[in-house]
């Protein structure tokens, strides 16, 4: 069996043991963000994190970052991280690495069983679930980079890491705990097709990406889009602090636009957090990362 594949009896068998967060029921978004969160922008704020020196000498950013996760946290002053995998670093059991980076510093922990471009594999499966089992702060599992391309003409469910078959198991297999994690995802902008719904339909919160900078000039209209299909999902708006899609800086107007709507959705309650990218990126001199720390102190304690 491919390491791109779920090893359905051994995930059963392993999450059954697990001890896992608590079931967060089925609410109203609004009511749902209100029972997980404290009423403060600050408490609603995630850094993704991957590991020193992910993006080494690509993307066109300017230098190499020595920052580990934790330092990135630190420096932006939020409470919540989703770490995820990056050409297979950090490398299960993730016991060490969890406390080498003073993660029982933080409120709330994602930790992906499927990494960067997609990637995954039994051991870092089975290893996340021993983690949300353990530490209080894990509150879910998350897969990155889920979706591989689109659908072909006559196909029934989208390309991806996880066929639907297997997250069905991943859900019941957690489900079977009387413990409930979160299961997040992340979703691009170009995923936008209706055929997303079936693998969204597993997940508790989805991660919402526009990967040009240029795109983020249609963000209302992609996410009303994205609402077409999955009208009530639990969602965070990711934020770039780098142009990842054409290897430049973020431009600064489009920056403030995407926090700033951002700030406006979650006092509306249309999304019930926000993620800014990455800590591999915060010591490396960016004029939106200073903005984004000068942005995140001056509305942290923001209540609605």
């Amino acid at each position: 069996m491919s390491t791109n594949q779920l090893s359905r009896r051994q995930f059963v068998q392993t999450a059954t043991a697990a001890s896992v967060a608590a079931c967060l029921g089925t609410m109203t978004q609004r009511t749902m963000a209100k029972a997980v969160y404290e009423n403060r922008l600050i408490d609603r704020l995630w850094v993704w994190a991957h590991q020193v020196n992910a993006y080494k000498n690509a993307f066109g950013l300017p230098g190499n970052t020595k920052f580990q996760p934790i330092d990135g946290v630190r420096y932006l002053g939020v409470p919540n991280v989703i770490m995820v995998g990056y050409n297979d670093i950090p490398t299960p059991p993730f016991d060490d690495y969890y406390h080498k980076q003073h993660f029982d510093e933080l409120k709330r922990i994602y930790w992906s069983f499927v990494g960067a471009s997609g990637r995954t594999s039994q051991a870092e499966r089975l290893a996340v679930l021993d983690l949300v089992a353990r530490y209080p702060n894990v509150k879910g599992v998350f897969m990155d980079d889920l979706f591989r391309g689109h659908p072909k003409k006559d196909a029934t469910e989208m390309p991806a890491s996880c066929t639907l078959a297997e997250l069905e198991l991943v859900k019941k297999s957690l489900g079977q705990t009387g413990k409930q994690p979160d299961l997040g995802v992340t979703l691009y902008t170009t995923n936008l097709v209706p055929l997303i719904k079936k693998h969204l339909d597993y997940c508790d919160v989805v991660s919402f990406w526009t990967w040009k900078a240029v795109d983020l000039k249609r963000l209302e209209e992609n996410f009303e889009k994205y609402r077409a299909i999955v009208p009530g999902k639990r969602t965070l708006l990711g934020i770039y602090m780098w142009d990842f899609g054409m290897n430049k800086p973020m431009p600064m107007d489009m920056m403030e636009l995407q926090c700033e709507l951002g700030r406006q959705w979650l006092r509306q309650g249309k999304i019930e957090g926000m993620i800014f990218l990455a800590t591999n990126v915060c010591d490396l001199g960016l004029e939106t990362v200073t903005w984004s720390k000068e942005w995140i102190a001056k509305h942290a304690n923001e209540c609605w």
